[in-house]
């Protein structure tokens, strides 16, 4: 069997595990599963970006938050239906990460970090300076009859879970198609040596602001169904907390590997879900557990089991 045909049944076959999931979980895995995925979405697009090229973002809640309050504040005061209110959400994303990419991609290491960091809390402040529209901490309630695609009622559980299977498994083929493209090698290439690359004659820059718009993009699409499947668009979604969970994802479940974001998000999720069924002290046992998992597999999940046994895995 060819390395292609591996890669293709391992990835399919996690695809075709989630679908037939959701007609054997009891309703609360049911539910958790559908915001995993979502979730890890968000990852997936971060990993593009710090995985693959090495750039470490703490400004992606931003491209999360323009998602979704392009799609949310469409719906909510212009009227819009869910179809072009997803798709003014991925533009924004798009322009905004675009921008940004602009402006940081002038610097490099803990500069470009703090810059993304600096540009990200601007967006939070922007949202709780407009709570006349945004409504600001509190958020905004997105209501039943305002979430019907196509005539398919996304707050029905089933219909919310295959359409965040349908999301997560767009974005990881494109992912997985994108990092074994030339494209995405080269990425690869400018996060172990851009020095070489662009002796090579490669524009790296070029590169680099293409992966923050790729990257972006489908943190918004992320941002847009989240507020769309589970009805709700706040604040929160745009404060530094959520520039450091897709980090954490990525880390945990193997950066620069196509299922690591995925086995990242499933871990911390129900490790942060059974930890709080043990203890209002949850965020210690999850933080000695995470400190176990940085010194004994610091590849990450993943990234240990492509180390150790799948050297394949991409």
């Amino acid at each position: 069997m060819s390395e292609t045909q591996r890669i293709l049944i391992l990835h399919g076959g996690l695809l075709v595990l989630l679908f037939v999931l959701q007609f054997v979980l009891p309703a609360y895995h049911h539910g958790n599963l559908a915001r995993i995925m979502v979730l890890a979405t968000y990852a997936v697009g971060y990993n593009i970006l710090f995985g693959y090229t090495g750039l470490l973002s703490l400004g992606h809640a931003l491209f999360f938050a323009a998602g979704m309050y392009g799609m949310g504040l469409t719906i909510q005061h212009a009227g819009f239906t869910p179809a072009p209110a997803l798709l003014v959400g991925l533009v924004a994303g798009a322009l905004v990460s675009g921008a940004l990419a602009l402006l940081a991609l002038r610097t490099a290491g803990v500069a470009f970090m703090i810059v993304t960091l600096m540009f990200a809390q601007a967006g939070y402040l922007t949202i709780l300076y407009f709570g006349e529209y945004t409504r600001g901490d509190e958020g905004f309630v997105i209501q039943q009859a305002q979430r019907v695609l196509w005539g398919i009622d996304l707050s029905d559980p089933t219909n919310r879970y295959f359409a965040a299977w349908g999301l997560f498994g767009i974005c990881l083929l494109i992912s997985l198609w994108l990092v074994r493209a030339p494209f995405g090698r080269t990425l690869v290439a400018i996060r172990e040596n851009e020095e070489r690359v662009r002796m090579l004659g490669y524009d790296t820059f070029a590169h680099k602001l293409t992966a923050m718009v790729i990257s972006g993009t489908i943190a918004a699409a992320a941002g847009a169904f989240y507020g769309l499947l589970f009805g709700y668009a706040g604040a929160s979604f745009a404060s530094v907390q959520y520039s450091i969970f897709p980090l954490l994802w990525v880390l945990l479940g193997g950066a620069g590997t196509v299922l690591g974001p995925f086995v990242g998000t499933l871990f911390m999720f129900y490790l942060i879900d059974l930890s709080s069924g043990i203890t209002t002290a949850y965020m210690l046992i999850a933080g000695v557990v995470l400190v176990a998992l940085t010194l004994f597999a610091p590849q990450g999940l993943t990234g240990e089991l492509r180390r150790r046994v799948w050297r394949w895995l991409p």
